[in-house]
């Protein structure tokens, strides 16, 4: 039985929604997820998880109708799906009710369900939020039948107010696989329990690939899975190392030269590091212009000749600060930084 599962595609998301591209990482995230229907046909795959979070929010009753649409695209795979924390089955949720095509299997109840694939030998369990949070361990005593047929469960959690769960027990179950979402951060924890992390990033702090796992299990309980990067996109961080001698042209062209060897499709956060030289102050805008910059965080200071300052100011607050500091036995990383940055603020409010 071959299987693909994903996690918190979060459809309706807006990443990035203050930056020029915000709508363009929507459609995305839309298009993901289009893609894995077509990996499903091309691959001849039997199901489809998806472990919770489909939707970002509750979902609109037209996304509802797109998302059936690609799913009756499926040449031969079944669908089962549970809703996550984001998109969990609030009272007038348009999940209620909704006719999906033959081959999909929402799982509804908020208690532990058994759907039955009698054609692929395969039973999948699990349940769907009905709330925002659920603090119990409702995975931890879970036992599967013993009837023959492959046992898979699919959940939704990992944190203290999202099901919490013992890792030893749940892997000691006897369950074949445990496909699991809501971390966002991929994790093989084991070839039968996997969570296989958000289809697309997200926001600045999921860094690294994204994508989903491809699985098979065979006649006699063997499992493969491999995940597979599916994303065009990833954030990323580039250093920008200065030194006296950089100017603001330089530095715009170091920033251009790390882009171009990372790839302009990224989306980058830069930080600027080292000792410029104390004359110069960076301009962070020409190097947003580049395109595709979240932000531009700059930690360099100011290459000051202490000595030298220290003779012009050793009568002022200036060469007392100085004096104090150079006094301190522990001359560490943090007792430098101050040193720069105090003389920085005491210079400035000289001028």
């Amino acid at each position: 039985m071959k299987f693909i599962h994903i996690a918190d595609v979060h459809l309706g998301a807006v990443p990035d929604s203050n930056m020029s591209w915000g709508e363009e990482r929507a459609k995305e995230i839309w298009t993901a997820f289009s893609e894995i229907i077509d990996i499903c046909n091309k691959e001849k795959v039997d199901l489809l998880l998806i472990a919770g979070d489909l939707f970002h929010r509750q979902p609109l009753m037209r996304e509802l109708k797109e998302v059936n649409y690609l799913f009756g695209k499926l040449e031969s795979s079944k669908v089962v799906i549970i809703a996550g924390n984001h998109d969990y089955l609030a009272p007038r949720s348009n999940y209620w009710g909704f006719q999906w095509s033959d081959n999909v299997h929402m799982i509804m109840g908020n208690q532990i369900e058994v759907v039955d694939l009698g054609d692929l030998n395969t039973q999948v369990w699990g349940l769907s939020y009905h709330s925002k949070e659920i603090t119990e361990p409702l995975y931890d005593n879970l036992k599967p039948n013993h009837n023959g047929q492959i046992q898979i469960l699919l959940g939704h959690g990992g944190d203290d107010r999202h099901i919490p769960f013992n890792r030893k027990k749940l892997l000691e179950a006897g369950f074949d696989y445990i496909a699991l979402g809501h971390i966002h951060n991929p994790e093989i924890m084991d070839k039968g329990m996997v969570t296989c992390g958000s289809l697309q990033p997200l926001d600045r702090n999921e860094k690294g690939d994204r994508g989903y796992i491809m699985g098979e299990i065979t006649e006699n309980r063997d499992i493969k899975i491999r995940f597979i990067p599916h994303a065009k996109r990833q954030y990323k961080s580039i250093v920008l190392t200065v030194n006296p001698n950089t100017t603001n042209i330089a530095l715009v062209d170091m920033a251009k030269e790390g882009i171009e060897k990372q790839g302009k499709n990224h989306i980058y956060q830069l930080i600027i590091e080292g000792f410029r030289h104390e004359t110069i102050q960076f301009h962070k805008e020409d190097i947003l212009r580049l395109g595709n910059i979240l932000e531009v965080i700059d930690k360099s200071v100011p290459d000051y000749d202490f000595d030298e300052l220290y003779r012009q100011n050793k009568d002022n607050i200036i060469g007392i600060f100085i004096q104090k500091i150079r006094d301190q036995r522990a001359q560490d990383e943090v007792t430098k930084k101050a040193l720069y940055y105090g003389i920085e603020a005491l210079l400035k409010a000289k001028d």
